[in-house]
């Protein structure tokens, strides 16, 4: 073989064996995708710290009852007084599943209501395991009850059930709900039927690679996987690989504009996005990965489930797609395949004509945009103070009607709520009735007695237990805000600690609200250095970030007008604002990254203002096209039932949109027009190269 036959073998050799590795690997972890419910965790004490009060009441508690099962509530609420017809019937339809897998040996009776007009039986569920496939065969014993009765499943079994439920879709709904929008949008923009495919199938290697070793990790223990985390990991690789992939892709067909060989100008767009690229998924990985300083198990895991996300992406976006697109080369632009100097070539500038017209509108008066344009988003900011994340009740986890919400009101109306799921008290052995006496005299609480077995309490370790009932729901904030002041008022009792599924609630959140404010300048702080390194320069940095800031302030403000108003959100969790800032920066600045890289690449030949002006007109559609697949690709969370994720999806479609259609549009580069080359201050440049520094500086 000739050396040029060996050179041309070569071009299409290490291609096709790229492709291949990377199918090899697809077809060796996507099946892990489909696997990754199997080690998810819907307890969340198991995401408290071992210092969480209620976790080492969790700890003890075993020596006090069998914390082997947890109860599911069934209640049953007639239309006039329980007959003993029907509490007969109840007891029947129960009594078959009583021992049988998942099930404990055996339930409590039917208890009525002081007003006789309901029943509550309490059936212990198994705590190993997942309680989703008992729980369904409750509700199916139960499915025919006599005429005039309703009967519903609720208590803390029901909902751990009815979560998984609402989780369900994440691998299946969730994917086809994002692939299609991606999908969509990727034909709109290049108005090909290949490269949406390539792009699509680059996307779902790289969430197959994610998902094999997130499988990896979470099946030896070595992180904590939810639904949330679950539902995020397939998000956010779909957005970032179809964004590097667009960066990719839109630098390729400018090169295949201006060069013959189809091969040199693909290298030439590689080596061109190359460190915008990686600089991107960089500040992106080392931004969620300071989520590792949450006190949340569940929040400290998902920075490392970002992370391998992101790095998937952008290891497929950097060798899968672009050795497919060296095998098909023009082809894959099919049916306008782009050459020099042809009519597609001039069609190129269609685009790049209407970027060049919002370039010129902001050149023409830079500093008249930046003022309104932050004037605009400080309206949209005032409001921020208005957004309510203080905590929800674990009832209003879900969007829509569910069984076990449904059933928590019912038994509410006719029993003391917190009736099957108490709040308990650890107290050394000669405090247990001043505890008791203590908790029966605190606001909220409906009763409180010692643990007592044989006629004595019972005591283990020098330890008694008190077992309280909550006059409010279990799940709600009240219920929470009545544990704490019962934590408040038993202080006086050296050893004297409180635990229980409301006590977890209540840690979890205050333990959310901690990491909020430790986490978020963590964020800041990251990524400000990242953006130093990259532009080489202190006041561009600084810039970025504080527009990014206040994009995602002005994103709060018109949530908070939305959640209080038209949506009737009854607040939100501490992590959904955390949540959402960690990607909003760590991704928003993606865009800044993309534009300024540019503009710094084009200073050094034109000087700041035409650089800017270059840097805009070239990149805003292929920005703007990345900021809509990632607004698209993150509004598909809304499609899981649960007000976690859908606030979540609003706020970082809503300001990614933000970040790419105005900060991004407009307020860098006007900001960057007006402060001309003292953007790259204390940098040089501008100076010792490009076109020369007019008389305003610029």
């Amino acid at each position: 073989m000739t050396g040029t036959s060996a050179r041309r073998a070569a071009r299409w050799l290490l291609p096709a064996l790229a492709v291949l590795i990377w199918l090899g690997i697809g077809g060796a972890t996507g099946p892990l995708a489909g696997k990754l419910n199997q080690v998810t965790t819907t307890d969340s004490s198991a995401f408290l710290p071992a210092s969480a009060e209620s976790t080492r009441v969790g700890e003890q508690l075993p020596a006090f009852t069998d914390t082997g099962f947890f109860p599911a509530i069934v209640v049953a609420e007639s239309s006039g007084d329980i007959t003993a017809a029907e509490t007969r019937w109840l007891t029947e339809a129960t009594a078959p599943l009583a021992g049988t897998e998942g099930f404990a040996p055996a339930f409590s009776p039917p208890l009525p209501s002081a007003d006789r007009h309901a029943l509550q039986q309490f059936v212990p569920v198994s705590t190993d395991g997942k309680p989703k496939e008992p729980i369904k065969r409750l509700r199916e014993a139960l499915a025919d009850p006599p005429a005039g009765l309703t009967v519903a499943v609720t208590g803390p079994a029901a909902q751990a059930a009815d979560l998984s439920s609402a989780f369900a879709g994440i691998d299946g709904l969730l994917l086809l709900v994002a692939g299609s929008l991606v999908l969509a949008i990727l034909i709109v923009v290049y108005r090909s039927p290949i490269l949406p495919i390539v792009v699509l199938i680059s996307a779902i290697l790289a969430l197959a690679l994610a998902s094999g070793v997130v499988y990896w990790l979470a099946d030896a223990d070595v992180l904590e996987l939810n639904g949330q985390s679950q539902g995020i990991l397939f998000i956010l690789v779909f957005g970032a690989a179809t964004d590097y992939a667009l960066l990719l892709v839109a630098r390729y067909r400018e090169e295949l504009a201006d060069h013959d060989d189809a091969r040199a100008a693909l290298i030439r767009a590689w080596r061109a996005t190359l460190p915008p690229i990686t600089a991107s998924a960089g500040t992106v990985i080392l931004g969620v990965l300071c989520l590792l300083l949450s006190d949340l198990n569940s929040t400290r895991s998902l920075g490392p489930i970002a992370a391998i996300g992101i790095a998937a992406s952008l290891l497929a976006s950097i060798t899968f797609l672009p050795a497919v697109l060296a095998l098909f080369g023009r082809t894959a632009f099919w049916p306008r395949r782009p050459h020099p100097a042809t009519a597609e070539a001039a069609a190129q500038g269609g685009t790049h004509r209407i970027w060049a017209k919002v370039a010129a509108f902001v050149a023409a008066a830079p500093r008249k945009v930046w003022i309104g344009t932050v004037a605009l988003l400080i309206l949209g900011a005032a409001f921020a103070p208005m957004f309510r994340s203080d905590g929800v009740s674990t009832n209003d986890f879900f969007l829509g009607s569910v069984e076990s919400v449904d059933g928590a009101q019912i038994h509410a109306s006719h029993f003391d709520a917190g009736s099957g799921t108490p709040t308990w008290i650890l107290v050394p052995d000669g405090e247990a009735p001043a505890a008791a006496e203590t908790a029966r005299t605190t606001p909220g609480v409906a009763g409180a007695v010692v643990l007592q077995r044989d006629g004595g309490p019972v005591v283990r370790d020098g330890q008694a237990a008190v077992e309280v009932t909550l006059a409010d729901d279990p799940d709600s904030i009240a219920a929470q805000e009545t544990v704490a002041h019962l934590r408040d008022r038993l202080a006086p009792i050296s050893g004297a600690q409180v635990g229980g599924a409301t006590a977890v609630d209540l840690d979890t959140r205050q333990t959310a609200a901690r990491d909020r404010n430790v986490v978020i300048p963590a964020v800041l702080i990251v990524v400000l250095a990242v953006l130093i390194l990259l532009l080489r320069s202190l006041a561009a940095p600084v810039l970025l970030l504080a527009t990014t800031v206040l994009s995602f302030a002005t994103t709060l403000g018109i949530a908070a007008l939305l959640f209080n108003g038209p949506f009737g959100f009854p607040g939100a969790d501490p992590t959904v604002p955390l949540f959402s800032f960690v990607f909003l920066v760590a991704l928003g600045i993606d865009y800044n990254i993309f534009l300024m890289t540019r503009a710094r690449e084009e200073t050094k030949t034109h000087g700041t203002r035409t650089g800017m002006i270059i840097a805009l007109t070239t990149t805003g559609g292929v920005i703007s096209a990345a900021g809509i697949v990632l607004a698209a690709t993150f509004s598909a969370l809304a499609v899981i039932p649960l007000l976690f994720l859908a606030q979540v999806a609003f706020l970082v479609s809503v300001g990614v949109l933000i970040d790419t259609l105005i900060v991004r549009s407009l307020l860098v580069p006007a900001v960057t027009l007006d402060f001309g080359h003292r953007i790259w201050w204390p940098s040089r440049l501008d100076r010792s190269g490009g076109a020369p520094v007019n008389a305003q500086g610029r």
